[in-house]
């Protein structure tokens, strides 16, 4: 099976602390990087997590808050340092390259490489991403600004030839591709020879979901369903419910039941306020709902 990993660079929320990082995280799909948001010492965390800075071409920012988004400055500004020249290309909600834009110019100016900026429209769903691999979809988050989470979706590989049984049929070499894709073969005789003799499935395609900063929205279940893995934002404990509304946030037994809702294989919680020295609170609360709940903490990798 293709890699496919998820790598928690950050997961606390807005006031620093010395348990966490602001919020990061990278995608790996078969030495592909991709990182979602790219809060203060993502470049720090990039590197204890030995991830290669060069297989990065693409960032997906959820909203401009800084948390989320104060590290990026630090990380194409290193790029530069390492003599980059591939471009990079920055997917967010509208605004972003209106603000980097005069900082990249004063202290990034001499870049060897293209900082590319992509805007998206947090209020619908959309592909932002796409290639031979997987697509990147955008989910409508709902928080204080503009805000969306997004899906990782591997694409459906072709069937597995059986060699044994194509060397037995005599299956010339130019019918292969169309044997792996789903069609039969029909031998000189005229005997057709049935896809499933020839081939076995791939493995099922695989899909991981982010969702951070939002309120309790059971509105994206239904684009979440059946997700293998899914980080949702929990930032309070239930005794936090009213801060938690106030603030556009979501309680660990909201993200649970977003994600038994969804029938996801497994939940990843965090976003984790500062007022919890001890995050097992959250992880109880969240895993009475969903048991297959576990605590995001940094330089955690998580293969699906």
């Amino acid at each position: 099976m293709e890699k496919f990993e998820l790598h928690i660079l950050g997961c606390g929320s807005a006031l620093p602390t010395t348990r966490h990082f602001a919020t990061s995280q990278v995608v790996n799909l078969r030495d592909k990087l991709f990182m979602i948001d790219c809060g203060e010492g993502a470049q720090m965390q990039l590197r204890k997590s030995r991830l290669k800075f060069s297989r990065l071409n693409h960032i997906f920012i959820s909203h401009l808050h800084g948390d989320h988004c104060f590290g990026l400055m630090g990380l194409i500004s290193t790029f530069g340092l390492l003599g980059r020249t591939a471009e990079l290309h920055i997917h967010s909600p509208k605004g972003l390259e209106e603000l980097l834009t005069p900082m990249l110019n004063f202290f990034c100016h001499t870049l060897a490489y293209k900082v590319i900026f992509h805007e998206f429209d947090t209020r619908q769903t959309s592909v932002v991403y796409e290639d031979r691999s997987m697509t990147v979809t955008t989910i409508p988050l709902q928080h204080r600004i503009p805000c969306c989470g997004f899906l990782f979706a591997e694409k459906a590989r072709p069937n597995h030839i059986i060699r044994d049984m194509v060397d037995f049929y005599k299956v010339p070499v130019y019918e292969l591709n169309r044997i792996k894709n789903g069609s039969d073969y029909v031998t000189p005789e005229g005997e057709v020879i049935v896809n499933t003799r020839l081939t076995r499935p791939s493995d099922p395609p695989r899909k991981y979901a982010y969702c951070s900063d939002t309120i309790f929205r059971p509105e994206i279940v239904e684009q979440l369903s059946g997700v293998d893995l899914l980080f949702h934002e929990a930032t309070f404990a239930e005794s936090e419910l009213a801060r938690a509304k106030e603030t556009y946030h979501t309680t660990a037994a909201q993200a649970a039941r977003i994600a038994l809702g969804a029938g996801v294989r497994q939940l990843v919680i965090g976003h984790f306020s500062a007022r919890y020295e001890d995050e097992n609170i959250l992880l109880k609360e969240a895993s009475a709902v969903f048991p297959n709940t576990i605590l995001a903490k940094e330089n955690l990798c998580i293969s699906l």
